[in-house]
């Protein structure tokens, strides 16, 4: 990741400057679902990867990434799934379709239009993780992954965090 911009304070007439150490080469991707299920508390189940630049490195999630995680959601929630997805590409690969129909008794996929973030409750989760790391100058790539992993755990433990993810999405649950 880069460095994010971020507000800040400083004295009238010196601008604040945050040097950052350390090679900028790597990135840590993040993939994630809000589940929501009435009468229960909401859920988020994230995955998180590191790319540090080596060779035979996957420098972010591919189709079975998105699978496993699916089907570990599955795993916890114990029962059916339908999932709302952007239209990200790697969403509509053919090994994903393969999977999905494969699978058709448990999950029902639904597509949201093609630019629509404002619908996916799940950017409000990224929001908020990138809220709380906004101003961290980390030493290293390892710093960062950790900083995101606990903002993420601290998500999950307040469930009406990723309730008020739904709600700015204008969306609700009904059968």
């Amino acid at each position: 990741m880069i460095p994010p911009r971020a507000r800040t304070w400083g004295r009238i007439g010196q601008t604040p400057v945050v040097r950052v150490r350390g090679r900028s080469s790597g990135r840590v991707s993040m993939a994630g679902m809000t589940c929501y299920k009435p009468g229960e508390r909401s859920r988020l189940i994230y995955a998180i990867r590191e790319y540090r630049g080596r060779k035979d490195e996957p420098k972010g999630f591919g189709w079975r990434d998105f699978r496993d995680l699916i089907v570990r959601a599955r795993t916890q929630l114990g029962g059916p799934i339908v999932l709302v997805w952007d239209n990200l590409r790697l969403h509509l690969t053919a090994g994903m379709r393969a999977f999905i129909e494969t699978n058709a008794e448990w999950l029902t996929v639904f597509h949201l239009p093609a630019y629509a973030p404002d619908l996916n409750p799940q950017e409000g989760v990224w929001s908020l993780v990138k809220r709380e790391i906004g101003n961290l100058a980390a030493a290293d790539l390892t710093q960062i992954t950790r900083a995101v992993k606990r903002r993420l755990k601290r998500i999950q433990y307040r469930p009406e965090l990723v309730d008020g993810c739904l709600a700015t999405t204008g969306l609700t649950l009904e059968s």
